[in-house]
């Protein structure tokens, strides 16, 4: 970052991680494959905190922390990395029984995350009635409106969290977050159902500094507790416009993640056993091994 001296809340990767705690609840912004916090994710597993439940609209952040045994619970509307349907760590951490999972849908997830940001212990929504989630979910309750015909309801709980992990395009050291791409998810709403926020970035600007249009200027500084700078900290997620998703390294993370045993554990010695920037490094020369041609003969 140039043209200011102000450091603000300005953290490391590290830093963030070692606020956590066992036990916490932690959720993650980004959608499936998509504006992943992952240097964050990275961080989180280095610290190696554990018995978390993971508040997300899963992809790789969860895969991998399930992966590292770190999680207890999964809540969740879907576990994907978009182009592979269902997040191979996620699912083998579901078959074994290795995590919990609370599933709902898109509609009541979103819910639970807004009665937390209004710090409200539910919210009433008509989604969810007439289908399995409230068989597979049989602690949600039903209410009756006071208003009109007394239409029955589902209460969806406040998913309350202790901690957030949101990544977007740009940022500035007070907090001020802003997206550049398609789409906020909800972010925005991780950040207001959470105790405590922290905000990474793939570039960090002056204060004031316009970085796009004020609509883009998705999250608050009143809610950040810190701010990271982490160019490609959403790999190998999607973060356009100023990276696309490295599908050729999420094909490869995905093959050693079903196939498990040396496979992973070779995957995770060359990608995941040193630091972020060890990880970028490794990411490059896998890239430029890729590309080498292969000799005839060999």
């Amino acid at each position: 970052m140039s043209g200011t001296t102000s450091t603000g809340k300005v953290m490391t990767a590290e830093d963030v991680a070692a606020t956590l705690r066992d036990g916490m609840t932690v959720g993650i912004g980004g959608w499936g494959s998509r504006r992943k916090p992952m240097a964050l994710v990275r961080a989180v597993l280095r610290a190696g905190v554990r018995d978390l439940t993971v508040v997300s609209c899963g992809g790789p952040d969860v895969g991998l922390l399930c992966a590292a045994g770190l999680v207890r619970r999964v809540v969740a509307p879907f576990v994907t990395l978009d182009s592979v349907p269902l997040e191979p760590h996620f699912r083998a951490a579901r078959q074994s029984g290795a995590v919990a999972f609370t599933e709902y849908d898109e509609g009541m997830f979103l819910f639970g995350l807004l009665a937390a940001a209004h710090r409200l212990p539910f919210l009433p929504t008509r989604a969810g009635l007439g289908s399995d989630v409230l068989r597979v979910n049989p602690e949600l309750r039903t209410v009756r409106s006071p208003y009109g015909e007394g239409e029955e309801l589902v209460a969806v709980p406040a998913l309350s969290l202790d901690v957030a992990l949101v990544h977007v395009d740009r940022a500035d050291p007070r907090g001020n977050g802003r997206y550049l791409g398609p789409d906020p998810y909800l972010d925005d709403l991780y950040a207001k159902a959470a105790a405590r926020c922290y905000l990474s970035c793939e570039r960090l600007v002056p204060p004031g500094e316009p970085a796009g249009p004020p609509q883009t200027l998705l999250i608050s500084r009143m809610h950040i507790a810190g701010v990271v700078e982490a160019p490609g900290g959403g790999h190998f997620t999607d973060c356009s416009p100023d990276r696309g998703r490295d599908e050729a390294f999420q094909r490869h993370y995905a093959r050693a993640a079903a196939a498990g045993g040396e496979e992973w554990a070779a995957f995770a010695a060359r990608f995941l056993g040193g630091d972020e920037a060890v990880y970028q490094e490794e990411v490059r020369r896998w890239h430029e091994e890729r590309a080498r041609p292969v000799k005839e003969g060999v």
